[in-house]
């Protein structure tokens, strides 16, 4: 019964609290490339304001669609290309293996430039919804940045940082954040984030793979299903 755009800005203020619990482990485990992802980041606070002042001008139907369509492509590049950016390493592994990457996993200047435009673009969705920001944004460091599946789920997580935390900001610039609400979901995002994190930093790349896979399959139906109730 909360206001919809009260709701998205609530949810927003608890994502970032979320994202802070699920960066945690990553960190330690040394598995994000701070140099390659730091352009990310800046095109991700760019994008990521933008989005959070077009709240209101799309509709929920809209929304919908657009997740539903983003999902589905991002299930059938998963299933094709299950073996890009394979490392067949757990976490922990990966920050050994991170001194020993050959050359080949450097981006070409085609690559870097598509995924720049890519981020900056997500970047303004994930400040205007956020719903399956990360699952896409994983998929296109994956598919045109070149990186393992391991250390693309850690950079999306603190890329995710920034998005919700500057959207967040400019909504709560507007006064759109309830915070009595915003703090039981900050608590309790941050405690199952970094509780999932934890598990993801011992699971090699196959049962990560799995999961990522499942998650935007069941993404994929449930916003197609709320989408046909809608526009039946």
């Amino acid at each position: 019964g909360i206001d919809e755009k009260v709701a998205v800005a609530t949810n927003m203020f608890g994502l970032t609290f979320m994202a802070i619990g699920g960066t945690i482990p990553f960190v330690r485990q040394g598995s994000i490339d701070y140099r390659k992802v730091s352009p990310l980041v800046i095109l991700t606070v760019i994008g990521s304001a933008i989005g959070a002042m077009l709240v209101g001008f799309i509709t929920n139907q809209s929304l919908k669609l657009i997740v539903s369509v983003a999902m589905v492509m991002v299930a059938l590049f998963t299933v094709i290309n299950r073996d890009k950016g394979s490392k067949s390493l757990s976490v922990n592994e990966a920050g050994v293996e991170k001194q020993q990457r050959s050359y080949s996993l450097i981006p070409t200047t085609a690559a870097g430039g598509i995924t720049f435009i890519l981020v900056f673009i997500l970047g303004i969705y994930g400040g205007l919804y956020s719903g399956g920001y990360v699952t896409i944004l994983t998929a296109v460091l994956v598919a045109f940045f070149s990186m393992p599946f391991v250390e693309a789920v850690a950079s999306t997580k603190l890329i995710n940082i920034f998005s919700s935390l500057i959207a967040s900001a400019v909504f709560v610039w507007q006064e759109l954040v309830d915070f009595k609400l915003g703090i039981i979901l900050a608590v309790t995002m941050f405690i199952g984030a970094y509780v999932g994190a934890h598990y993801a930093v011992k699971m090699n790349e196959i049962w990560l793979r799995r999961i990522f896979l499942s998650t935007v399959i069941l993404l994929a139906a449930k916003t197609l299903y709320d989408l046909s109730g809608i526009l039946s």
